[in-house]
């Protein structure tokens, strides 16, 4: 994949505000989506265990347009958390450099393979996970026996992680 020229994708820390305010928008949105808060197996994602953390910017606005992060699962495995891109802005290619963008990190990192979850109230995410080159697996950690939720992996090798340059 390569790097949207209209972003700027920084590495920031989880408590970062912008990345805060974008996560806050993202749980909204899933709340409404799925008419609860509690829709989140296991502990959220933190500072804690947040590998790392992007957040994406309009270059000709400034304004910050999505985020995603890495969870460690193990020393070769990390779980995309808290993908998000604002509504208006789906379907420009901001998720996927987002991701291309974790991918490389996950490269850099010796991550080897990338795991994600959506759930039934998102389609759309599992739609791009799916286009994505993630290919369904069996639901794994917190997600295992979760009705309605769907889990992806995929490999992450020299190849598929684009390593792109960030500003």
């Amino acid at each position: 994949m390569q790097t949207n020229p209209r972003l700027n994708i920084r590495q920031v820390t989880w408590a970062n505000p912008v990345g805060a305010g974008l996560r806050a928008a993202q749980q909204a949105e899933l709340d409404a989506r799925f008419g609860t808060s509690d829709h989140e197996p296991g502990p959220p994602p933190s500072e804690a265990d947040a590998a790392i953390f992007l957040v994406a910017h309009d270059k000709a606005s400034g304004q910050p347009v999505g985020c995603g992060g890495l969870r460690l699962l193990d020393q070769h495995t990390a779980e995309i958390k808290r993908l998000y891109v604002l509504p208006y802005t789906r379907g420009s290619g901001v998720a996927s450099s987002i991701l291309a963008a974790l991918e490389g990190h996950a490269h850099a990192l010796g991550i080897t393979s990338v795991a994600a979850e959506a759930g039934s109230a998102q389609p759309d995410g599992r739609n791009f996970y799916e286009s994505s080159g993630f290919m369904p697996v069996p639901n794994f950690g917190p997600h295992k026996g979760v009705e309605h939720s769907y889990c992806y992996a995929k490999t992450i090798d020299s190849r598929s992680a684009a390593h792109t340059a960030m500003t």
